[in-house]
């Protein structure tokens, strides 16, 4: 049953170069109105280096798959990854010694789905999609979403490996909780496609921050924080500290900005200094964006230096550095 609307390495053509997007020109076009363009696709960007999760969008979508199924192909490909203690198998636990999942979809007729705090099931992302596609419900959490999982088949897992838990039980000789800049809070894959028929979709996915307390969400499977997608402008999804994220409302933020005519460069720079503006000088976490347009313009914008995005686009998949925002 269909929920309500939500209001509101066989493709890598090239070797990854790390080089600095090009701030691209505004809109002077301020009006709220529909952006008319032909499809242009297929495109598939994605938060970090996530270049193989990445590549399984583009194929996808050069096949002719829809945009939010190609990304959450995109976020299954992390989740299995065990080596990635950012998402999914083999995530950070929080302080407990728990892995907790979040994650959330959105499609482009403006349906979306997300679970929070669920344990033993790795792909989350698809998870969301059953909540939005099959449950009058647009949010489950915890055991409830755990137990929902299980009814449609979903493999029991336990997502904390031994090196997780090798690495949790020395956190816990001095338990400081200090999350690193684009480490402790490089807690996401986020990913937007364009396909073939000029629609958008994204996905996010992840464990969240390591050694949380229990019980922490953050804004990745918050629809308009995390993620946000308006099909007639664009999408925008986030990375970083959450809280910072959800105060802000900051994926919503950029679409709403991209409506009234500002580049996805420019909406996402918006987001950033709003975050910055408040904090002032001294930020000590990292937040960054990334967005896609229906005309296939691409921005993203990040406090700190180290944030990287994954851009496909006409057999291409590259890996761009972001420039940082403050003191840039």
């Amino acid at each position: 049953m269909k929920r309500r609307s939500f209001i509101g390495k066989t493709l890598v053509g090239s070797v990854a170069a790390l080089v600095t997007p090009k701030v691209l020109s505004a809109n002077e076009n301020r009006s709220f109105s529909k952006i008319h363009t032909p499809p242009k696709g297929p495109i598939s960007i994605c938060t970090w280096n996530f270049t193989t999760a990445n590549a399984a969008a583009a194929k996808a979508l050069e096949s002719g798959t829809d945009a939010l199924t190609a990304a959450i192909k995109a976020a299954e490909v992390e989740e299995l990854n065990a080596q990635n203690t950012t998402v999914g198998l083999g995530g950070a636990p929080d302080r407990e010694g728990t892995v907790t999942l979040d994650a959330s979809v959105m499609d482009h007729t403006g349906n979306c789905g997300s679970v929070v705090a669920v344990e033993n099931i790795v792909h989350v992302a698809a998870l969301a999609r059953d909540v939005m596609e099959k449950t009058p419900h647009v949010m489950l959490a915890g055991k409830g979403a755990e137990a929902y999982a299980k009814s449609l088949g979903y493999k029991h897992t336990d997502l904390l490996t031994a090196e997780s838990k090798k690495e949790w039980e020395e956190w816990t000789k001095e338990s400081q909780y200090k999350p690193i800049i684009n480490i402790e809070n490089h807690d996401t894959i986020g990913t937007l496609c364009l396909d073939k028929n000029g629609n958008i979709g994204g996905a996010c996915s992840t464990s969240g921050l390591s050694y949380k307390m229990k019980g922490r969400v953050g804004d990745s499977p918050i629809i308009g924080s995390g993620l946000f997608i308006d099909n007639t402008i664009g999408g925008a999804v986030a990375t970083g500290m959450g809280e910072e994220v959800v105060k802000t409302v900051g994926s919503f933020l950029i679409v709403e900005l991209m409506r009234q005519g500002h580049s996805p460069q420019e909406a996402c720079d918006e987001a950033i200094h709003r975050i910055v503006e408040k904090q002032g000088d001294t930020i000590d976490f990292q937040v960054a964006y990334i967005a896609l347009d229906k005309q296939g313009r691409v921005g993203s914008s990040c406090i700190h230096k180290g944030f990287t995005y994954m851009h496909y686009e006409n057999g291409e998949n590259q890996n761009f550095e972001v420039k940082k925002y403050l003191h840039s």
